[in-house]
C-alpha cells in the first residue's frame, strides 16, 4: 500500500505548473531549473498512478484528474501556511475547546451574556456547556471531563483543592405562592416564614448552603419542616407554585418568572439573620491555555460585576 503524499514541496510544484501551464515559467516562479521540475512532476504522477498534465512540445494542459486536484492543493497549502499562527493562538488560549459546567442559577443571566461576549473576542473557541449540580461538577473535574465550573455555595465555602474566583455574592430571597397570605403582607415576617413547609435541595448537592439554611432555623429555635426536595432551582420554584411550600433561593432566581410565584425579602430588621450565597468559578491546577484565557476574561467581568 502506497504512503500518502504529504510533502508540501511536491504540491507547491504541482500548483505552480497548474497555474502557469508552462514548465519554464513555473520553474522560475519556484526558483529552480526546469529539469528538476519536470522530473518532480513525473515522479508525482507515477506515485499517484494518474496523469496530471497532458504535454506536447508547444503546450501543457491539465488533465481532468489534475483539474480536480488544484483546489485541494490550494487548500492544503493555505492550511499549512496557517498552522504556525494556529499553534500560537492555541498556546495563548485563543483557539480550542472549553468544557464549562454551571449550576442553573448562572444560566438565568450571567452565563449567556459571558459566553456571547467571550465568543465575540475569541470566535475560534468552541464551548461545551454542561448544566450540573456542584457534586456532579466536582466529580467531572476530578475525572478531567470538565475544564471549569460555576458553582454555588455559602460565602467562603469554595471547594477545597481547586483554584477559584468569586463571581458574585447575593442574598437569599423567599419564593412563595402568589396567593399565599404572606405574599400579600406589606412586610414579610421572618418568624412566619420559618413556620411554613419548606421546599429545598438535597444536602449532597450543596452542603454548605443547605447547612446555612438549617442553621438559620436552629438559631431561631425552629426546626425546618421539609415538604419536598428537588435538585434544580427551576423545579423548586415550580413546586412552590404548586403550593407545596416556600423556598429559600438565590436572589438571581427572580429572573425565572414562573406564573403563580412571588419573590420577597424578609423584613429589613431580620436581613442579617438570612444567609447569603456565592457563585464561584472553579478549575483544577492542570495547564489549559483556553481555560486560563476564560478565567482572565471572567476575572475582568467579575470585577465589573
Amino acid at each position: 500500500m502506497s504512503q500518502p503524499l504529504i510533502e508540501l514541496r511536491l504540491w507547491r510544484q504541482f500548483l505552480a505548473l497548474a497555474e502557469e501551464l508552462h514548465f519554464g515559467r513555473a520553474a522560475v516562479r519556484l526558483h529552480m531549473t526546469q529539469p528538476p521540475l519536470t522530473q518532480a512532476i513525473a515522479n508525482l504522477e507515477q506515485s499517484l498512478g494518474v496523469r496530471l498534465f497532458d504535454r506536447t512540445k508547444r503546450s501543457v494542459q491539465l488533465t481532468p484528474a489534475g483539474e480536480a486536484l488544484v483546489p485541494e492543493a490550494r487548500d492544503l497549502l493555505a492550511r499549512a501556511l496557517a498552522l504556525p499562527a494556529h499553534a500560537r493562538a492555541a498556546a495563548h488560549g485563543e483557539v480550542g475547546r472549553l468544557r464549562l459546567a454551571f449550576v442553573s442559577t448562572v444560566g438565568f443571566g450571567l452565563l449567556p451574556q459571558w459566553v456571547q461576549a467571550f465568543r465575540a473576542l475569541y470566535p475560534q473557541v468552541e464551548f461545551e456547556l454542561i448544566e450540573a449540580t456542584g457534586d456532579v461538577q466536582l466529580q467531572a473535574i476530578e475525572r478531567g471531563d470538565v475544564d471549569a465550573g460555576f458553582m454555588l455555595h455559602s460565602p467562603g465555602f469554595a471547594p477545597e483543592g481547586l483554584q477559584h474566583l468569586r463571581i458574585a455574592r447575593e442574598p437569599l430571597a423567599v419564593a412563595l405562592p402568589e396567593q399565599h397570605p404572606l405574599a400579600q403582607a406589606r412586610s414579610l415576617s421572618f418568624s412566619a416564614v420559618l413556620e411554613e413547609p419548606l421546599v429545598i435541595f438535597p444536602r449532597r448537592i450543596l452542603p454548605s448552603l443547605h447547612d446555612a439554611i438549617f442553621g438559620m432555623y436552629h438559631t431561631a429555635g425552629r426546626a425546618p419542616r421539609i415538604a419536598q426536595e428537588a435538585i434544580q432551582m427551576q423545579t423548586i420554584v415550580n413546586l412552590v407554585s404548586a403550593g407545596l411550600g416556600l423556598a429559600w433561593v438565590p436572589d438571581s432566581v427572580r429572573q425565572f418568572q414562573r406564573p403563580g410565584v412571588m419573590y420577597r425579602q424578609v423584613a429589613a430588621k431580620h436581613a442579617q439573620e438570612v444567609p447569603g450565597c456565592e457563585t464561584t468559578l472553579v478549575w483544577p491546577a492542570r495547564a489549559n491555555p483556553t481555560r486560563d484565557r476564560f478565567v482572565e476574561f471572567a476575572r475582568t467581568r467579575a470585577a465589573r460585576h
